[in-house]
């Protein structure tokens, strides 16, 4: 890993909306937009705001099932700095 890839993962956790969205991917293993608004009380286009930042820095990827698009944590090196950063963010 170099200085620009986590760049990037740091430009990508620098909203706090990001950065719960990214915890609770953590935690949950994957999550659909619905469940991410009724969880974090914002609005759904809000969501897909900042879900675009995350996949545009390589965090996250979305999976189609059905109607349902499920996202999910992609970077490992994202894995490991949320890991090892001590946040009750998902409780």
């Amino acid at each position: 890993m170099n200085a620009q890839d986590y760049s990037e993962i740091f430009k990508a956790f620098s909203h706090p909306l990001r950065l719960k969205i990214a915890c609770g991917l953590l935690h949950k293993g994957k999550c659909n937009v619905n469940t991410m608004v009724e969880r974090l009380g914002v609005s759904q286009s809000l969501i897909s705001q900042h879900l675009n930042i995350l996949k545009n820095c390589h965090v996250i990827k979305g999976y189609r099932e059905g109607n349902v698009i499920w996202y999910k944590l992609e970077n490992e090196l994202a894995v490991k700095l949320l890991q090892n950063v001590e946040l009750n963010l998902c409780e």
